[in-house]
């Protein structure tokens, strides 16, 4: 008889800017989620850069995780993801592999391929736009190479990095990602919060193609999850996240909106359908949503992580959301 297993819950935070808040504010908010969801007991808890978008303030994503991480002790930082198009692989091991110096066993890399903004911040961040862009598969190997033994002769190193074998994941939305995870034997996590419609045809297509590596022997999926939780009214908070995607589909992002009571008084039928295919991948309700919810998602995709997302414009209330989700773990089990 297979005994169940707790399967891990983490945290992916976009460090929320909320309307008539600063950067600063945002960034005492993550840390002090972190803490708490180190008490709570979460695996990990990622950040995600962006650039040019005034509701977000993790674009300097290696720079914030090291003001987490000195105000955490155990859980597990990392990103989630750090764009590495908009980098060079030898300025990104270096700054994990300092990471990794200071916070030895900690630190995870996640990579996606997406820019993680608009055509002209691209452009600002010195991204090449040429014919031939997909550098990416090249750029992993390499980043992968820096945090490997130094070889003899080796004529360029990170340091610090070198030898660290800070572990890499990769991200995406789509089937490329996963595709690369399986050939480089990596761990794959799928951002369906924001991007469902690939899920259940990249699972397969990463378990059924991994290759063991160095790094991981059998493939490990994590997929990433909207979770609104409250006691009451988690439909009312959930709006906040609403507004923000309405507003980033009519071309103008801004600071994370307060709630309303009303959603369908500020969105066309257009807009509805948009958003709500975007973020049909979102658990919003009590704790026994809460914990329904994530049974069925681990029931139809054999995770062996979720990653919890939850945009939510007040504070306490956002901590609350994440304690509730933390409450049900032991009932996420696989077995």
């Amino acid at each position: 008889m297979t005994e169940n297993t707790a399967v891990p819950l983490s945290v992916l935070d976009l460090s929320p800017i909320p309307q008539g808040a600063k950067a600063r504010d945002a960034f005492h908010c993550s840390l002090d989620l972190a803490q708490h969801a180190e008490r709570w007991g979460y695996r990990r808890y990622w950040l995600a850069e962006h650039h040019n978008m005034t509701g977000i303030g993790s674009a300097a994503t290696s720079v914030l995780l090291g003001y987490l991480a000195a105000g955490t002790q155990s859980i597990r930082l990392g990103s989630g993801g750090v764009m590495l198009p908009n980098h060079a692989p030898l300025v990104i091991a270096e700054q994990f592999g300092t990471l990794e110096s200071l916070y030895s066993g900690r630190i995870d890399l996640g990579l996606g391929r997406a820019p993680g903004t608009d055509q002209r911040t691209m452009m600002a961040l010195r991204r090449h736009l040429s014919g031939d862009v997909d550098t990416f598969p090249r750029d992993v190997l390499e980043l992968q190479n820096y945090f490997c033994d130094a070889q003899p002769g080796q004529p360029v190193q990170a340091v610090p990095g070198q030898g660290l074998h800070v572990p890499l994941w990769l991200l995406g939305s789509s089937l490329y990602s996963a595709q690369l995870a399986a050939q480089l034997g990596l761990p794959f996590a799928f951002a369906s919060h924001f991007a469902p419609d690939m899920l259940f045809q990249a699972l397969q297509l990463y378990r059924e193609n991994f290759k063991p590596s160095k790094q991981l022997a059998q493939p490990h999926a994590m997929v990433c999850v909207n979770v609104i939780a409250a006691d009451r009214d988690a439909r009312f908070l959930f709006s906040s996240m609403q507004q923000q995607f309405i507003n980033l589909r009519r071309g103008s992002p801004g600071p994370l909106p307060p709630p309303v009571d009303n959603i369908h008084a500020l969105w066309t039928a257009g807009e509805q359908y948009g958003v709500e295919q975007a973020l049909r991948m979102s658990i919003v309700g009590d704790e026994k949503t809460v914990r329904h919810g994530l049974q069925t998602l681990l029931r139809e995709t054999d995770a062996d992580e979720i990653m919890v997302n939850g945009q939510i414009f007040d504070h306490q209330a956002r901590l609350r959301s994440f304690e509730i989700v933390a409450g049900v773990k032991g009932d996420v089990v696989k077995g």
